[in-house]
């Protein structure tokens, strides 16, 4: 199965239809949304194109396709327009012999650690910055930001395929990889 993995895409009507379009042409079965949705929250400047209702009607056009954990913007308003589960905390994915345990990383993160075994992944949003650190018991993998990277990182996304993550920009170019 073939994965895409986004994160915190802040409402921005613009970098959600790069994103619903780099879904159609990466052909994944599945998305996979790491929270903070529709709203910019109060210490992020609205970001390109900002309009909540358009990222509602692009998000749900593909409710289908969706597996979401709730961010730290994300509220029960945004349940009621939104179809698709998005008030998770986290989920659990098998991954061979591991987990990889799915968070948007306010809650659980690199200093607040969920119950992980060796070889497990954690894998988080919130920073907005795309990460890869092996730990000496866990992997740590982040995304990045659809729509506000931070730290001089890239508007983009990640693919999971086969046991290998690649982190690509909106226009599919890989930045990191992690081939198993």
């Amino acid at each position: 199965m073939k994965y895409m993995i986004a994160s915190d895409i802040h409402g921005s009507a613009f970098w959600c239809r790069k994103m619903v379009e780099a879904f159609k042409n990466e052909q994944a079965d599945r998305l996979i949304l790491l929270g903070d949705l529709l709203y910019h929250g109060p210490r992020n400047d609205l970001p390109e194109e900002y309009d909540p209702k358009q990222v509602i009607d692009m998000l749900n056009d593909l409710k289908d396709e969706i597996l979401c954990v709730r961010g730290n913007c994300e509220a029960e308003v945004d349940q009621m327009v939104l179809q698709f589960p998005v008030m998770a905390d986290y989920a659990i994915m098998e991954c061979g012999k591991n987990i990889i345990f799915i968070t948007h990383g306010h809650v659980f993160n690199e200093q607040h650690l969920p119950p992980l075994k060796k070889g497990d992944i954690l894998l988080h949003g919130h920073t907005h910055v795309p990460k890869c650190v092996e730990h000496e018991t866990y992997t740590y993998l982040n995304p990045g930001s659809v729509g506000i990277p931070k730290e001089d990182s890239w508007h983009g996304y990640m693919i999971l395929e086969d046991g290998a993550f690649l982190w690509k920009d909106m226009d599919g170019n890989v930045m990191m990889d992690r081939s198993k």
